[in-house]
């Protein structure tokens, strides 16, 4: 085993494409831990749908031995985070498990929005920061402007930054004696109580939940009995060991150590992250503090296509909410698609992928109704209720109600300024402040509804912007807003997981855009079918689907036009009881046309 003193636990922590997976990968291949046949580009993005989308999604740690220049051998574990606003609570439980942070910054971009919230996010924690400027093999490379932001923007001492070349590996072996020299070793000691953070977990088919835990204090070995504190669950611990891209077994695992646990756990509910493992026959005096409660910011319910596939569903995201502990969820129920989930998540991409893992990882077939936020709503008379579904909307009259503002700050080239200020006015948007970080980039600071920021704001930046702005923001407060809830009506007859809540102004048009691609997806019936959307008893959107209808007259060539009548009367009949005992089934693609995130007003 390696002494603690030459232990170095840090983190990669940067804006999205800065080039941590990539820096991730050039520090693997130079400690040789698996064979270059094996190398592939990065290599800690072991989902697929991390590799089709070029982001990283799940961090990931990595132990990796180096001989440093002083002769001493040195165990450096190492965590790939992911850059996108979405995951940062993947980030925070990374760096609660380091002492060190290399904050990397594109050289082309410069810093950016997720730059400075991941650099306070490593400040509170008190972590010992190295800058790192990548990509300086680039020509469009200006490293001295880089050096001047990170001086002037982030307040660090640019001569301590460390210039590499993540791609080419140039600037690598500095990095590493810089990791080794500028990083603290961990403290704790070997031979107090156990005290171990779970900072992840997840689901195996055949070793049940394999635990990943940042040894605080004490250690623990195979054949110790372990307690869960939270929850208070005992269990043997069958295996420990270390990251080395595939699991590696050791001896054990004592303070200062990253690694991983299997103790035979099938309760998947047992495990959370953030609580503290210690033995059960020499117990820590108290749990470590673990993390923050994580607050949903988009509520959306799941729905199995199939309702006998729920129980499948349920297990399922239990699975998932031990890999994902950002994602809230609690049962929730609708007269059209059946039993389902309400869930909260951190944001649109967030929702996206769950929605992906759970097709793809558990091949499970689902929906997902309209995305919505929380609201605060007071019925005349009655206590404020927190509104995050439709179908919870009150009845009768609404005294007040509040939506969540955010404070959001865009970092933009000067040139795309005009369309991205028309954006977020466009967005309900107030400016509080526009700040020129250099000859060349503006900082705009706005205020907007959180609402607004839902469909396709971030699609619309990116595009506006050619993809140079960045956004970042967090909810700062709540505040009045004019809230209706929008009913679709089929024939009359409401559809539940069609109801949306919006602000009152966009609700004719929301309606019109509900309505118009339900009449592409339901098929023409033997009658007249109307598809409406209505705020309480008044109707603000209709579209019609218009009737199949048999020619009767076909059999009457020539004649008395009064038997013409009666057959067209007979008929005219026929269709009116129909559309009195008539129900439209609405089938599942109607759910996802009206569903698809990107409103294509």
């Amino acid at each position: 085993m390696v002494e603690l003193k030459y232990k170095r636990n840090f983190c990669i922590t940067a804006h999205i494409d800065h080039g941590k997976s990539t820096l991730a990968d050039r520090l693997i291949q130079k400690a040789k831990i698996i064979e270059e046949r094996q190398m592939m580009n990065q290599i800690l993005d072991s989902m697929d749908i991390e590799r089709e989308r070029g982001i990283t999604i799940k961090s990931q740690a990595v132990t990796i031995p180096y001989h440093a220049k002083d002769g001493h051998d040195y165990e450096l574990n190492f965590v790939d985070t992911p850059g996108h606003v979405d995951f940062s609570y993947e980030v925070s439980r990374a760096i609660a498990s380091c002492e060190g942070a290399l904050l990397l910054i594109d050289a082309t971009q410069g810093v950016e929005s997720q730059t400075v919230s991941n650099m306070y996010m490593a400040l509170e924690q008190d972590l010992a920061i190295v800058p790192v400027v990548n990509k300086i093999d680039l020509a469009s490379a200006d490293v001295e402007s880089v050096k001047h932001q990170i001086d002037h923007d982030l307040g660090l001492d640019s001569s301590e930054a460390m210039l590499v070349s993540a791609k080419t590996g140039q600037g690598i072996d500095e990095l590493m004696e810089a990791i080794v020299t500028k990083f603290p070793a961990p403290t704790g000691d070997s031979s107090a109580p156990l005290q171990a953070l779970i900072f992840d977990c997840h689901y195996d088919e055949y070793r049940g939940v394999i635990v990943h835990v940042r040894i605080m204090e004490g250690r623990v070995k195979p054949g110790d009995s372990i307690t869960f504190m939270s929850s208070g669950t005992q269990y043997k611990v069958e295996q420990t060991g270390i990251f080395k891209i595939r699991y590696e077994e050791t001896e054990m695992l004592e303070a200062g150590d990253v690694g991983y646990l299997i103790a035979g756990i099938k309760t998947v509910s047992d495990v959370r992250v953030g609580d503290t493992v210690t033995l059960t026959s020499n117990p820590a005096p108290e749990p470590l503090p673990g993390f923050k409660d994580v607050k949903p910011v988009v509520f959306s319910s799941i729905y199995p296509i199939d309702s006998n596939d729920y129980e499948e569903l349920k297990e399922s995201m239990e699975k998932l909410k031990l890999n994902d502990a950002s994602l809230v969820y609690e049962k929730d129920n609708s007269l059209a698609l059946g039993n389902g989930f309400r869930c909260g998540f951190l944001g649109l991409l967030h929702l996206e992928i769950i929605q992906e893992r759970l097709e793809r990882d558990f091949d499970q077939v689902i929906i997902f109704t309209a995305p919505s936020v929380a609201y605060r709503v007071k019925q005349a008379g009655h206590d404020e209720i927190e509104v995050d579904n439709p179908a919870d909307f009150p009845e009768g009259k609404i005294e007040s109600s509040m939506e969540p503002y955010i404070s959001a700050s865009i970092i933009t080239p000067s040139e795309y300024l005009g369309p991205i200020m028309e954006l977020c006015r466009m967005k309900r948007g107030a400016q509080k402040n526009m700040n020129y970080l250099d000859e060349k980039r503006v900082e705009l600071t706005y205020e907007m509804p959180l609402s607004e920021v839902l469909f396709d704001f971030y699609d619309k930046l990116k595009s506006y912007s050619r993809g140079y702005a960045s956004f970042d923001y967090e909810v700062i407060d709540y505040r009045p807003t004019d809230l209706v809830k929008i009913d679709i009506l089929i024939n009359g007859k409401p559809v539940d997981a069609l109801a949306q809540l919006c602000y009152r102004p966009s609700a004719v048009e929301r309606a019109k855009v509900v309505c118009e691609r339900l009449k592409g997806e339901i098929a023409r019936q033997q009658f007249k079918v109307a598809i409406q959307g209505a705020i309480g008893s008044q109707i603000i959107a209709r579209e019609t689907v218009n009737p199949v209808r048999k020619d009767v007259l076909a059999k009457c060539y020539g004649g008395d036009v009064t038997r013409k009548r009666k057959l067209l009367e007979k008929q005219k009949a026929g269709k009116k009881r129909m559309l009195m005992a008539g129900d439209v089934e609405l089938p599942q693609s109607a759910f996802l046309a009206v569903l698809k995130e990107k409103e294509d007003n």
